[in-house]
């Protein structure tokens, strides 16, 4: 890059963090003052809803640092590696964020509780305000250790079709490399981030089995990893357009029981499952179509 490029770019992040900051302030006295009238009326948020809000708040961040990462990269996506991928500090440029989460107290770099990881190494820090806690859901509580040891510090992961990375889950499925290339589903339509259930967690990247979407068949889903229902028996989404969504799970299936500190089996057959049928049209589409 010139040294003009670079100058130029240094000066429209500055633009985007002080307009950042003057809208974090204009959010925080629209809250205080919508919270001061919900009293004054008698009624007060419960603590889903509260937790509701800040979690979509979270999302939306994370989604416009996404989204500012793509544009100082010429439209490239940030990486969205999985597995051993994730596991290694060497790897730190190649993926959104790092870390592999477990029951065991024995993840490298210690993923569960390591807020460095989200801070000083993922590739969206300094577009997210280096604030660790926008990566966590507050209705999380789920603990390193399964039920003990410190809380964890990440409950979202990235659809598994976006982002840099060598293919797709499903063979033959559109992998969105760069901004350009989201058109099948649109903007609107197609998911980035997710809020991932805690026994499901593990990586940064949420996998869809896409079998049976296209052509529909709907004897042939799955569930490979799960997402959370922890607002509304649903998880929220962000979108590639930036806005984010709360959907409500309908098929139990989808919902298995939560038993902390045991990891949920992955990857279960899960035939006519609408919610099945819903996600797979907001993560990606085939390539020959």
């Amino acid at each position: 890059m010139n040294p003009t490029s670079s100058q130029e770019s240094s000066s429209l992040l500055a633009k985007f963090s002080r307009a950042f900051t003057r809208i974090e302030l204009i959010v925080t006295l629209a809250m205080a003052f919508l919270l001061a009238m919900i009293y004054s009326h008698g009624t007060v948020l419960t603590q889903n809803q509260s937790d509701s809000a800040i979690c979509t708040s979270n999302l939306r961040r994370l989604n416009l640092a996404w989204s500012l990462y793509a544009y100082d990269n010429r439209g490239k996506l940030v990486g969205n590696l999985d597995g051993g991928g994730v596991q290694s500090l060497a790897n730190s440029n190649l993926t959104w964020v790092l870390g592999w989460f477990d029951f065991g107290g024995g993840s490298p770099n210690a993923a569960n509780t390591n807020t460095a990881l989200l801070t000083d190494f993922s590739p969206l820090a300094k577009y997210s305000g280096r604030t660790a806690s926008i990566f966590k859901c507050p209705a999380d509580a789920s603990l390193s250790l399964g039920t003990r040891g410190g809380p964890r510090v990440r409950s979202y992961s990235m659809n598994g079709y976006v982002g840099q990375r060598q293919a797709p889950y499903s063979a033959g499925y559109r992998q969105f490399r760069t901004i350009d290339e989201i058109n099948q589903p649109s903007p609107s339509q197609l998911f980035v981030f997710i809020d991932e259930r805690e026994d499901s967690i593990n990586d940064a990247d949420f996998q869809i089995n896409m079998d049976g979407f296209d052509p529909r068949d709907p004897s042939r889903h799955s569930v490979v990893d799960y997402p959370a229902a922890r607002h509304q028996n649903g998880p929220n989404l962000s979108f590639a357009d930036g806005h984010v969504e709360l959907w409500s799970w309908k098929d139990a299936r989808t919902t298995p029981v939560l038993r902390p500190g045991q990891p949920l089996a992955l990857g279960n057959g899960s035939p006519n499952n609408a919610d099945v049928t819903r996600i797979q049209a907001a993560t990606s589409s085939r390539v020959d179509k």
